[in-house]
């Protein structure tokens, strides 16, 4: 059974991917960018406390759901989403859909998802997808992040979407049951970017948003200092340039598909300050790449020098200041 009128999109991100071809499938055509910027998914984050692979979590976009959830309510979408304590019961009802003829978005763990190449494959279990079909043994895959669609045999799904650790899927499966006639762009907009600035300006914690942003280089700067083992330094670094740059799109690449959503935004609306907070926010993308570029050739450094530390904490805080100034063009843009 193949859903033949379903069309496999690649995209930059896994969720904001799914999102967008699921509701485009059904009648709603959304852009990646549309459905990542209505869903005020950008943020930055430091919890020093959540420890992920011995390192503290850095991520650059809020935690896996946001986006659905976040879609629910800028543009009145009802989703289903059913989770399963039985994962035979979660593989029967997902080949129920599917010969129903309904696409299905799922959540799995990268580490199990054979088309992967070995040396991308680890425990992530916050990964979306989407199945369109089946075929004897195998599922069809509408993997976002896959230039086209791929394969997978019923044990190997099975295992992806029943694996245990954090963000454990538990089989987590949502299609859209409710759409709105025509979203009503002049009103999700605004209040889409005042969240998110909401978000990354405003909230009582350094672990969020632009104090976040700084702590964490002040935290680099003392890193030679508190923790003295080069290996654990590697690690520290390597960790936070791989939550940037192989999670999803990571942090610069997160900041692209929001500055795409501003300039779609822009030209829908016709207001200039929206494009002009477009181009700000690609300027904090290309810091953040700078950045990882930065703490790339540290981790690959044999003996890298003290002064490495000043310079990946000034390159933090130059990100800090591109973010600053892109969220007051855009606090200016929804200024009324």
């Amino acid at each position: 059974m193949r859903i033949e009128s379903y069309q496999h999109r690649h995209a930059g991100h896994c969720e904001s991917g799914v999102m967008s071809s699921l509701l485009s499938h059904h009648g709603l055509a959304l852009s990646e960018p549309m459905a990542f910027g209505l869903s005020s998914a950008l943020v930055f984050v430091h919890f020093p406390f959540v420890r992920v692979g011995g390192v503290a979590l850095t991520s650059y976009r809020m935690p896996p759901g946001h986006i659905v959830k976040g879609l629910e309510r800028s543009l009145g979408v009802r989703m289903e989403r059913r989770r399963y304590r039985d994962a035979e019961r979660g593989m029967r009802e997902l080949d129920e859909l599917l010969d129903a003829g309904q696409p299905v978005g799922i959540q799995t763990s990268v580490y199990w998802l054979p088309y992967f190449p070995p040396d991308m494959r680890f425990h992530f279990n916050a990964h979306n997808l989407i199945i369109f079909g089946r075929e004897d043994d195998e599922y069809l895959v509408s993997d976002p992040v896959a230039e086209h669609p791929q394969r997978i045999k019923r044990e190997d799904l099975k295992k992806a979407r029943f694996v245990r650790g954090p963000f454990a899927p538990r089989g987590l499966l949502y299609y859209p049951v409710q759409l709105p006639q025509e979203p009503d762009l002049a009103r999700a907009v605004p209040r889409a970017i005042r969240r998110t600035l909401n978000i990354n300006t405003r909230l009582p914690l350094p672990l969020v948003g632009l104090p976040a942003i700084r702590r964490m280089a002040k935290t680099m700067r003392e890193l030679p200092r508190k923790y003295p083992d080069p290996r654990y330094q590697r690690l520290f670094v390597g960790s936070i340039v791989r939550m940037q740059e192989e999670i999803g799109t990571g942090g610069g690449g997160f900041r692209f598909i929001h500055a795409a959503f501003l300039q779609e935004a822009g030209n829908a609306l016709n207001q200039e300050r929206l494009l002009e907070a477009a181009e700000r926010m690609t300027e904090a993308g290309d810091q953040w790449r700078r950045f990882a570029l930065l703490g790339a050739r540290f981790v690959k450094a044999k003996e890298p020098p003290v002064e490495s530390f000043e310079g990946l904490a000034q390159s933090l805080l130059d990100c800090a200041e591109a973010e600053r100034v892109a969220y007051a063009a855009l606090r200016q843009a929804i200024a009324k």
